[in-house]
């Protein structure tokens, strides 16, 4: 099988980890901020998630790049979730990005994708709460036709 590989959000966890990937792997960055996305594709990281020295490496070795696309990442088969998980007065976790990622991803969603879930969440949200997403906007059946893995460690995926 041919991997590609999508990372939905290019923050602190998804820039980092989509650059790794893209060093041999080919790899899309998707991010739903046009003007991330336009930052990133000239080769600059405002935010200093990953060296601009390194982003342009990547950039130039054909196997990565950005976009704020949906079709453009319609022929992974590899969904790396990343978007932020933040939390509400009461620190409740607010699903909302999750939640719409999720069915964003599941309306592209194909036969055998797999898809992974690197945001900090409770035990169980992964199949409790965004499986059922996947499913409703895919027409798939969870370990059936596709998969779902979660890595709700907080880790510096560059290191």
């Amino acid at each position: 099988m041919n991997i590609k590989i999508a990372v939905v959000g290019l923050g602190y966890v998804g820039l980092p980890l989509a650059v790794e990937f893209g060093k041999k792997y080919e790899t899309i960055g998707y991010d739903i901020n046009k003007s991330r996305v336009l930052e990133l594709s000239s080769g600059e990281d405002s935010t200093l998630e990953v060296e601009t020295e390194l982003l342009n490496n990547v950039l130039k070795n054909g196997l990565f790049s950005v976009t704020d696309d949906l079709n453009l990442i319609k022929e992974c088969n590899v969904y790396i979730i990343t978007v932020p998980t933040p939390i509400d007065k009461n620190k409740n976790p607010v699903l909302i990005p999750l939640l719409s990622a999720s069915e964003m991803v599941g309306k592209i969603l194909k036969k055998n994708d797999v898809v992974i879930y690197e945001s900090t969440v409770y035990p169980g949200c992964t199949e409790d709460d965004c499986v059922p997403v996947l499913e409703k906007f895919s027409n798939l059946k969870y370990n059936v036709d596709f998969f779902c893995g979660y890595s709700p460690e907080r880790i510096n995926p560059g290191d």
